[in-house]
Formats: C-alpha cells, structure tokens, sequence
C-alpha cells in the first residue's frame, strides 16, 4: 500500500453512525401505537416567555403500554402544556388531573399503520441516500490520490473498504426499517 496516502475511514464510518442515529431519532417521532415518552419531544411550551420543551417544565413517564402522563412542576403552566400538547398535531387529547396530564393513546387503524410505513421507509431512504453520499465522497478522495500517484492496487484496496463499509451500513438502515415496520403493524 501507498505509504503517502491513507483513507480516513473512521471519519466515514463515524459520518455513517450519523445518518444511522439521525435515523433512529426520526423513527423515535413515528407514533406506533403504543406509548413512548420521546413522542412529545417535539412539542414546546410557552413558557416564562420562551418555548421550552415539554421534559423541562415536568415529568414525562409511560405508566401503562397507553399511557403517557406529564407531571407538571409549576401549576400555572398546566394549561399551557395541555394547550401545546393538543395544538401539537399527535392526534392525542389530553386529559386533566391536578397537575397531572394524562394522555390515552388510541389504537392505530390499519390505513394509518400503512401510512406510517412509507413515512418510515421515506426516513430509511434519507439515511441511504446520506450513506451513498458518504461513499461517494471517500471514492472521490480515492480517485484524487489516484491522480497524485497511487497504485492500482491501492485505489481497488481502498475502494474495496469503502464499498464495504457503505454495505455494512445500508444493512443496517435496512434492519431499522424492517424493525420499525413491524413496531407499526404490530396490533
């Protein structure tokens, strides 16, 4: 191998972890039907003057597979968070008790699970297209230290490398995908 050059594909691979983890967090988002307290994430709250996310103004816990409750800190804040929650466009209405919020997650009906699906497929696709980018920019740094002078050899030894690694990790994606489909179908 080339002395002078050498790809650095833990640098790819670490830009590869991203698409994955960038993956996972939009997966995160998709509602499935059963309870998950990173589904309210997203949501803000108007609160002290400035949005403020729903997990710093009170407690998100699962205490059932449809449920998800908010113990709100701070009284005065009770009808803001259930405001936020029911303009947020989860489909889920809120429910009062005390400074308690609860939120009775409905069943998913089969047009919407399907729905969900190509959502989720769009997302796997995303991280592909990120993962192919990936490659193409490590075979365009192949191809650069081809024209400086790197041997045969050398150019189809890290070219190699990089196709596997773009592989391994639309495998992966691929295995996200096939997992969070079976979240979304599952009854």
């Amino acid at each position: 191998m080339s002395d002078d050059f050498i790809l650095d594909t833990d640098d790819l691979q670490r830009r590869m972890d991203g698409a994955i983890a960038n993956l996972r967090t939009e997966f995160s988002s998709l509602r499935t039907g059963r309870a998950s307290g990173s589904m309210l994430d997203p949501v803000m709250v108007d609160a002290y003057g400035s949005m403020t996310p729903i997990n710093q103004v009170g407690t998100v816990n699962v205490p059932e597979p449809r449920m998800v409750t908010v113990n709100v800190w701070d009284k005065g804040l009770v009808g803001k968070v259930e405001k936020a929650i029911r303009e947020s466009g989860l489909g889920i209405n809120p429910q009062l008790n005390g400074t308690i919020i609860m939120l009775p997650i409905p069943e998913l009906n089969e047009e919407r699970r399907r729905e969900l699906g190509k959502v989720a497929g769009g997302y796997a696709e995303n991280a592909r297209v990120s993962v192919r980018n990936l490659r193409r920019d490590g075979m365009d740094q192949i191809k650069k230290a081809k024209s400086d002078g790197m041997s045969e050899d050398d150019q189809k030894f890290w070219e190699s490398a990089v196709q596997e690694l773009t592989d391994d990790y639309i495998k992966r994606v691929d295995e996200q995908l096939e997992t969070k489909q079976a979240e979304i179908m599952q009854v």
